[in-house]
């Protein structure tokens, strides 16, 4: 079986299908395998248990697990048989997801140098009682960072592209670098408008 195969993200539904992680093929496949999952066919949304699946024939040019006897069809989303639960809805604050939310650009020339030209810059500095948050940092280059030092851009007479604030993707499919169309059956608008990584 090829590793980069079982290593692409699976979209997990709860039983009321709703989006509530993404999964490796690897680990759809056990939970499908053990019963506490179904394979969604995203075509018609009929569900399928582990030996129906195995049963289906893939299309020439869809992705497949191949194993010495046989050759499955990879599943793009699953629901679980019996976990009704919904994960957080907020973001977590990181340097990783600054950088997404920001699409790699600095925020006050607007170039995008590559992410080791860039930095985090709290936009009321922290000598001056500016706290990390969503709402205080943002992506600067390293030069207009040098240029900001310890003030505020109105301070140093540096504008902001746009104001920070918390981004309204959701965290359970933000980490994914693949887009999978079918999801969109399954995902509101803002999925499609996370930046993918470098």
């Amino acid at each position: 079986m090829a590793a980069n195969v079982l290593q692409r993200p699976t979209l997990v539904l709860n039983r009321h299908w709703q989006p509530v992680n993404v999964a490796t093929v690897a680990r759809a496949v056990v939970l499908v395998w053990s019963d506490s999952a179904r394979v969604v066919d995203t075509e018609n949304y009929q569900t399928y248990s582990w030996s129906d699946w195995a049963k289906l024939r893939a299309e020439e040019s869809e992705p497949v697990i191949r194993t010495v006897t046989a050759c499955f069809r990879v599943p793009e989303v699953i629901t679980l048989t019996e976990y009704s639960g919904f994960p957080s809805a907020k973001v977590t604050f990181s340097r990783r997801n600054v950088f997404k939310r920001d699409h790699y650009t600095c925020q006050y020339c607007g170039i995008q140098p590559g992410s080791e030209e860039l930095t985090i810059d709290h936009v009321v500095p922290r000598a001056q009682g500016g706290v990390s948050s969503w709402e205080n940092c943002v992506l600067a280059c390293v030069e207009c960072n040098k240029l900001k030092a310890d003030r505020t851009p109105d301070q140093a007479r540096m504008k902001l592209r746009h104001l920070p604030k918390r981004p309204a993707w959701k965290p359970i499919y933000s980490a994914t670098r693949i887009r999978i169309h079918s999801w969109s059956n399954f995902l509101n608008e803002a999925y499609w408008n996370i930046p993918l990584e470098e």
